[in-house]
């Protein structure tokens, strides 16, 4: 018995270790015969394209009109003319005192509020009724003592509306001359005159994108295939006959993130190789030689 179950132990060893040896020599082929950077590196195409890059700045929506009635003099109401909701235009009668002058309103919108009553007596800047015009809206956006100086009146601006997932076309109409600060940084105060759309409300947040850089029509390449030597330059890696990746030094422009404008050193068309770790990867090319 003990001699037969020697044999049979020797007999799985000696199975276990032909299999082993086999599997050895299968992936040392591979790594001899196998091209040298096959598999190693995947391939991108330089391609034409545009890339733009935007300043973002958030904001709300608030009416573009808006006035308050104030008493210039003493005086007593006669009577109001309007009630609270009306709307009403630019010189209509609003309310009239005893000596019989009336008050008009300079602007088109709806009455919000009415702050005095038949025959009060008023002291002068006291606030007697609020108009809102609920039809032309803006935008008040704050933005960054370091981007102000890109911006100018009548700059044309796209504007996403937050809770409608909608972008408008506004216009630059007024920035701020002081800077305000909060938390140790500055901004500027920017209005934004908005396209008409009557799902607009007050108080709605909004992002304005303000066009930074762009370059149109220019070859471009994914960020991920750009690689940095000690000097910091840039370069990429591009395929030979040989199957190994060379070194291609490269100059480059804009880049939005996931593109980058290549302004020397690679066409559209050409290939390049793509590898998010180059070290890696030359070792596995130095195992093989």
């Amino acid at each position: 018995m003990n001699a037969s179950s020697n044999k049979k132990r020797k007999r799985k060893k000696w199975v276990f270790w032909c299999i082993l040896g086999i599997l050895i020599s299968a992936v040392s082929a591979a790594a001899v015969f196998m091209p040298r950077g096959t598999g190693a590196f995947q391939g991108e195409v330089a391609e034409t394209g545009d890339i733009i890059t935007y300043y973002n700045f958030p904001g709300t929506i608030d009416s573009k009109n808006r006035e308050i009635i104030i008493s210039e003099k003493p005086m007593q109401i006669c009577d109001i003319k309007v009630t609270k909701g009306d709307q009403v235009k630019i010189g209509d009668v609003l309310m009239t005192t005893t000596l019989g002058e009336e008050i008009k309103a300079s602007i088109n919108g709806e009455v919000t509020q009415i702050l005095t009553k038949k025959n009060a007596q008023v002291m002068a800047g006291t606030e007697m009724m609020a108009l809102v015009d609920y039809v032309n809206f803006k935008t008040n956006v704050k933005v960054d003592e370091f981007s102000y100086k890109f911006l100018e009146i009548d700059q044309e601006v796209a504007v996403t509306i937050n809770a409608l997932d909608k972008e408008l076309t506004g216009t630059i109409s007024d920035i701020s001359k002081e800077a305000r600060n909060e938390n140790g940084v500055s901004y500027f105060i920017v209005a934004i005159d908005l396209e008409k759309d009557e799902k607009l409300r007050i108080g709605m947040s909004t992002e304005a994108k303000i066009v930074k850089e762009k370059a149109i029509a220019v070859t471009t390449l994914p960020m991920e295939v750009i690689l940095f030597n000690n000097q910091n330059q840039p370069y990429v890696l591009l395929p030979s006959e040989k199957g190994e990746p060379t070194k291609k030094s490269i100059a480059t422009g804009i880049n939005d993130g996931m593109t980058v404008e290549v302004k020397s050193g690679v066409s559209a068309g050409d290939s390049v190789m793509n590898t998010r770790n180059e070290e890696g990867l030359l070792e596995q090319l130095f195992w093989r030689r």
